[in-house]
């Protein structure tokens, strides 16, 4: 994969009026979706880039979400109608798009508001290859298998001191708003919990010190399913207990979660401190050891390097290249 996979990526200049949705940014993206920023400033860098379309695996749309919401002259009720466009000119500029109506393309959207993006073009809907940061078999627009997940991750600096050695006297810990069933569930159940953290609201103390004595550490589905927790679980080398029914984890089809998670039903929110109790010292001891030799998969480099989060995504891609590619030079004759 590593020296055969190729993306061609369409071109725009920086005369474009709308460089700043389509070209890479030249700063260090912020906030909850910075890695659909990230993503596409590391690629379009990256040796995977091809100049010549007849040697391209996948085609790459490389406008963004999250640009596109924040332009005053596309924002979110524009958005459909930029990418109805967008795919339009691509299609009758170029002959890449109609040969397989658009399964060998993809797009990144972080953003929730992606999901309804591609609602102007079903064709694009259906077929082009989705990138999301985090999803739901049952979120609108998104097809499993033929879409990707990618982890949402917070930029974070150095590593924590002795992840492998902290003592974790906390059983699970959880901090976050009340805005899903499912949390709500878990307040009215254990928010009294002397083992249980369950804290909703801003927290007086710091998240990262919670995150490095707890042995478990809680994503609770919200408003939406993507979030950083279990990304920053991993990152302080806490266990991560999946309570999001039916989320189609980052990495899926590259790693077994079940090596170094544990996933909860909703409807065993109140058996929650029994499960977590069957663990055992030794288990948890396994469970812990697989967190901390995942975190590379977790973690963005400005330079990317093996088996971090790029190449983890890359290698989703690749395994999403269509097998029945035509080449161009066979398209033409």
């Amino acid at each position: 994969m590593n020296r055969s996979f190729k993306i061609h990526v369409y071109p725009h200049s920086r005369d474009d009026p709308f460089a700043n949705v389509l070209l890479p940014v030249d700063y260090d993206p912020k906030g909850h979706y910075a890695r659909e920023l990230y993503f596409k400033k590391i690629l379009m860098k990256s040796h995977f880039i091809t100049k010549n379309p007849s040697e391209a695996d996948l085609f790459f749309m490389p406008f963004s979400m999250v640009e596109m919401r924040h332009n005053p002259r596309i924002g979110p009720e524009r958005m459909q109608d930029f990418i109805r466009d967008y795919i339009f000119n691509i299609s009758n500029k170029y002959p890449y798009w109609n040969r397989t109506g658009g399964a060998d393309h993809f797009y990144v959207a972080c953003h929730s508001i992606g999901r309804y993006a591609m609602d102007k073009v079903l064709e694009a809907k259906f077929s082009a290859i989705q990138v999301v940061c985090s999803s739901s078999y049952f979120i609108t627009g998104y097809i499993p298998h033929k879409d990707a997940s990618m982890p949402q991750i917070w930029p974070s600096q150095e590593d924590p001191p002795n992840l492998a050695s902290t003592k974790r006297k906390q059983q699970a810990f959880f901090a976050g708003a009340i805005n899903s069933p499912v949390r709500v569930a878990l307040l009215h159940i254990w928010g009294n919990d002397t083992e249980i953290f369950a804290h909703f609201g801003r927290l007086q103390t710091s998240v990262a010190d919670q995150l490095l004595r707890s042995k478990f550490c809680l994503h609770v589905k919200g408003f939406e399913v993507n979030t950083a927790r279990i990304s920053d679980a991993i990152y302080y080398g806490c266990v991560p207990v999946i309570l999001a029914n039916h989320n189609d984890l980052p990495f899926a089809e590259i790693l077994n979660w079940e090596s170094f998670s544990v996933v909860v039903h909703h409807a065993d929110i109140p058996v929650l401190k029994n499960i977590l109790e069957r663990i055992s010292l030794e288990e948890y001891s396994l469970l812990q050891s697989n967190v901390l030799k995942v975190r590379e998969h977790f973690q963005w480099n400005d330079s990317p390097t093996d088996y971090d989060a790029f190449y983890m995504t890359m290698y989703e891609l690749w395994l999403r290249r269509s097998s029945l590619r035509v080449l161009l030079s066979t398209f033409l004759e």
